[in-house]
């Protein structure tokens, strides 16, 4: 399991005070980017040598408490399964022991010109 700490900061709030929703995206997002760095992946590399990109397929999101301003929190990231041609992912929002939020991120690669492709052997065996 991988986690990537934040904290919230008043831009990502509402007029409520609370993390507006759609910024758990970005969140989960930043926390996808650390974990894909910390298996030693370089996205910029696989672009460049195979002309292959991550994209998010499907997100299937719980919003289950809120976040306020000046929050630390942690995004959890984990690998619940991985086939030929997608990793799905598990990553959750918690603040101390309080989950926040949850979601299942199914990511997919692409070519340069859009189209599906298989992940790489070895990007199969360093997240497997």
């Amino acid at each position: 399991m991988h986690e990537f700490g934040l904290r919230v900061y008043y831009e990502d709030t509402d007029l409520a005070g609370i993390v507006y929703y759609a910024n758990y995206l970005r969140f989960i997002e930043r926390a996808r980017t650390e974990w894909v760095r910390g298996q030693g992946i370089d996205q910029s590399r696989l672009k460049e040598d195979e002309g292959l990109v991550f994209a998010v397929r499907r997100v299937e999101a719980d919003y289950l408490a809120p976040a306020k301003f000046d929050d630390e929190l942690i995004v959890r990231t984990s690998v619940e399964h991985m086939t030929g041609a997608r990793i799905v992912l598990s990553q959750d929002v918690v603040r101390g022991a309080d989950m926040l939020f949850s979601a299942q991120v199914t990511l997919v690669a692409l070519t340069s010109a859009g189209q599906p492709a298989r992940l790489p052997a070895i990007i199969r065996r360093i997240v497997h």
